[in-house]
């Protein structure tokens, strides 16, 4: 068994996609109400379809409180270290002590080239890596009051030291090779490995390699903690409920101290943070007490709700308006089989009469909702019959709440008038960011529900270019029908799954 000694940590690595910015700043806010301790994004400069790296840790620092931000890695080669250096220490300044700084030495060497930057052979990674450490550090005042590197890739003659980081700032390198060990060994902070490009059966080999050079440059090899990324599949096999004794087993044998889950699925980060971590801590803190005893099964985990509400739910009395499943069009503009579950509700928890009239108000919002929906159908119907004109169906949809509201839909009505209100975005803007901040295990599929209204918007914008359309005698009746039945599918299965995620957890912790 091997023990460095390090508290467990645990983090994400998110793709920094540049198509769904706030959906990465989302993933990132997850993260930290899920509770765990670092978030992390990739770094390659010369990828077009990736916001740049420390903009976005800029902007995710910004967005949380707690949690620490690092590259995964930082690419060298397009970041001189003297800027990078200043860089991770201001950024470390403005967010009080929360950052770190993963550190590669490069790959894709003609995507570098080709935006600027140099080609190196492996040797002279390793060699540009040093100098480049050697940089940093200098920048961060840990070796004089000015910085003189005079080094075969980098030249820093006499630059002024600062500013200094909040905070001594850990640098985790990401490398394979035993000259690169040997390296981490030296001077770095950590070890950052991606399992998949590494496997076990190979960790105490390099293991041994930072270990001998740490003690050859007079180092503990516990000045260096073990990390590793890893996805399902890549390294870690199964479903989450089996990740805790393999990550305890990763722990226990080969000494990694953090584990960072690579993708950007909202569920498995939420699991990860509320179900996965824990168990790790207390099948880790078992073995360390009792060292014979081997890790407890993950079986004794709760196991993770599966069964969607179909019924009146136990204990509330209420009963979510079920999906019948019907569709009108033969398009899908989502996958439904992918909607996060919400959590196991507690059968045996009693409901005050306030709580259930909080769970009944979004039912009866709901069935407003549904009454309209019917009301469009009947005015197309109408104009379909010869009964009413194009124009005035049109001013009618118009007036009703599905435009009054801004598309929210599915508005929580403080009061009880069971009317949708038209002066504020309720849902997105208070409701369900209220249901995360309560509840860390319903992020998954609040986020899911906003990227729905998003959807429904789209809907309501098409059902009304198909008004204009026939209005202006460039569109027909069917076009009309075919996108008020696409309404119809959307809004009916949107609104039947906010009702079985939601009904209890507006019971139990209200909408504010």
């Amino acid at each position: 068994m091997t023990d460095y000694g390090h508290e467990l940590q645990f983090g994400t690595f998110i793709t920094p996609r540049a198509d769904a910015p706030e959906r990465v700043v989302a993933l990132a806010r997850l993260s930290e109400q899920a509770g765990l301790d670092l978030v992390t994004a990739q770094d390659h400069p010369y990828q077009a379809a990736f916001l740049d790296t420390w903009t976005l840790l800029s902007m995710i620092v910004g967005r949380t409180e707690r949690i620490r931000v690092s590259p995964n890695v930082a690419n060298l080669p397009l970041r001189p270290p003297a800027v990078l250096a200043r860089s991770a220490a201001s950024l470390d300044l403005l967010s009080g002590g929360r950052v770190e700084l993963g550190l590669g030495a490069g790959a894709f060497w003609d995507a570098i080239a080709a935006n600027g930057g140099p080609t190196r052979t492996p040797a002279e990674s390793v060699e540009a890596l040093e100098e480049g450490i050697a940089v940093i550090r200098g920048i961060w005042g840990r070796t004089g009051p000015s910085v003189r590197v005079d080094g075969k890739h980098y030249q820093v003659r006499g630059a002024k030291v600062g500013p200094e980081p909040a905070h001594d700032i850990s640098i985790w390198v990401g490398a394979y090779k035993p000259r690169m060990l040997r390296l981490i060994g030296r001077l770095a902070d950590g070890w950052l490995p991606t399992l998949g490009y590494v496997q076990p059966d190979q960790l105490p080999e390099m293991n041994k390699l930072i270990d001998d050079a740490a003690v050859k440059a007079g180092r503990s090899p516990a000045d260096i903690r073990r990390l590793v990324n890893f996805s399902p599949g890549g390294g870690v096999s199964g479903t989450a409920d089996e990740w805790p004794e393999q990550l305890a087993e990763l722990a226990l044998t080969h000494g990694l101290s953090t584990f960072i889950l690579a993708g950007d699925d909202a569920t498995s980060i939420q699991r990860f943070g509320a179900e996965v971590a824990p168990a790790v801590r207390d099948l880790v803190a078992a073995e360390r007490t009792r060292p014979s005893t081997p890790p407890a099964p993950a079986e004794t985990k709760p196991e993770r709700e599966t069964v969607t509400i179909t019924g009146e739910i136990p204990g509330l009395g209420l009963t979510p308006t079920p999906d019948d499943g019907k569709r009108l069009s033969a398009r899908a503009l989502w996958d439904e089989s992918e909607r996060p579950v919400a959590p196991r509700i507690d059968a045996e928890r009693k409901y005050t009469r306030h709580e259930r009239a909080r769970g009944q108000q979004l039912i009866d919002i709901h069935d407003h909702l549904r009454q309209e929906l019917a009301q469009v159908r009947d005015l197309v119907d109408q104009v379909e019959a010869g009964m009413l004109g194009i124009g005035e169906a049109r001013s009618a949809i118009n007036e009703m709440t599905l435009r009054q509201n801004n598309w929210t839909l599915g508005t929580y009505c403080e009061s009880y008038c069971r009317l949708v209100t038209t002066h504020h975005t309720i849902e997105d803007a208070s409701m369900l960011p209220n249901l995360r901040h309560a509840d860390a295990r319903l992020a998954p599929v609040t986020l899911r529900l906003e990227e729905e209204h998003k959807v429904i918007h789209e809907v309501i914008e098409a059902v009304d270019r198909a008004l204009v359309a026939l209005v202006a005698g460039q569109g027909d009746l069917k076009g009309l029908r075919d996108e008020v039945d696409l309404l119809t599918d959307t809004l009916l299965s949107h609104l039947s799954y906010e009702e079985r995620s939601l009904v209890e957890p507006l019971a139990r912790y209200g909408a504010h």
